[in-house]
């Protein structure tokens, strides 16, 4: 005697969905994933909510990422090294050192002011820093982070100091922290509902406090 499905044993019984096929793609996933976690925060997203954004049940996430902390270290290192490829296009040494700032400013803005929804800041500087407390792989990656965006600056002042276009007695150094303070905390400003024109006139004025150092 051959068996009835639930669904032949009981037309109106809801479809179980079984989640998408193994061919779903994975870059696609971690930014609809990114997207969740930008959004609510880590302790504010579920598996659920995880599972909403992609489309996947949750036994495919588990095999695709692995558990939601799994799933966010891998989408916070997908963050960074996204923007450690924007931040050497940004800062091109074939263009003036302001020009090359004030364009690390700008993209950062139009990321942190998305054309549909709130500004959400820094993926990073949003999410990892709470978390940061407790885990110390989370710490270490935002570190990571954190410190790479310092090199990167100190690289290219040191190079505008080097070919004489800006003073060689200011610390390149000190001024690459300062470059990277008015990332972030054009980020933390932006999340927290400052306007775009505001912030965009602190990027210019720090641009213009470094470069005359």
């Amino acid at each position: 005697m051959v068996q009835k499905t639930e669904k032949q044993a009981n037309p109106d019984a809801p479809v179980r969905r079984r989640g998408r096929p193994r061919s779903y793609k994975p870059a696609q996933a971690l930014q609809e994933v990114t997207a969740a976690f930008w959004k609510q925060g880590y302790s504010g997203t579920s598996l659920d909510d995880l599972a909403n954004a992609t489309g996947m049940n949750r036994p495919s996430i588990y095999a695709a990422f692995g558990n939601k902390r799994a799933l966010y270290l891998n989408a916070l290192k997908n963050y960074w090294e996204a923007g450690y490829v924007a931040m050497r296009e940004a800062l091109a040494y074939d263009k003036p050192l302001p020009q090359a700032l004030t364009q690390v400013y700008e993209r950062a803005l139009s990321i942190y002011f998305p054309t549909r929804g709130q500004p959400l800041g820094c993926f990073a500087i949003g999410t990892a820093v709470t978390e940061a407390a407790e885990d110390s792989e989370i710490r270490s990656t935002l570190l990571t982070g954190l410190r790479a965006l310092d090199d990167f600056f100190e690289a290219r002042i040191r190079a505008a100091q080097k070919s004489g276009e800006v003073s060689k007695k200011g610390d390149a150094v000190a001024l690459a922290y300062l470059a990277s303070a008015t990332l972030h905390t054009i980020a933390i400003r932006a999340r927290a509902g400052a306007q775009r024109p505001d912030l965009e006139k602190l990027a210019r004025q720090a641009v213009a406090v470094i470069c005359a150092a």
